[in-house]
């Protein structure tokens, strides 16, 4: 797992990867998306367990099952963060769909 903290990133490094800074940071980004929409989408999976009718206001907060799965997500490496660490490890896999005609769009494969 990727640590949480914050840390200086060399851009040079970064950008020998792909060849250019900023097509590095678009890769990057795009897996940073896929991290954060699986993980919504398993946040919101164990969350509908607790999903109630109920409007008694007591009953929600007595819960804590669901907070601590709460905690437990909120305490976890921000997206970006995975996704840099992804990168720079080279787990990620891309490929430039318009390297023939143009360098202008990358187009992320992910593992």
């Amino acid at each position: 797992m990727a640590n949480p903290s914050i840390t200086t990133r060399d851009v040079a490094t970064m950008a020998e990867q792909t060849g250019n800074a900023y097509q590095s940071v678009v890769v990057i980004s795009k897996r940073s998306r896929q991290i954060a929409t699986r993980l919504k989408e398993e946040l919101n999976g164990k969350l509908a367990e607790f999903a109630t009718s109920v409007d008694n206001l007591e009953e929600v907060f007595e819960n804590r099952e669901q907070i601590e799965i709460s905690r437990f997500y909120e305490r976890m490496p921000k997206p970006t963060i995975l996704a840099i660490e992804e990168f720079v490890e080279g787990k990620i896999t891309w490929k430039d769909r318009n390297a023939e005609e143009e360098d202008d769009d990358t187009e992320l494969y992910s593992l």
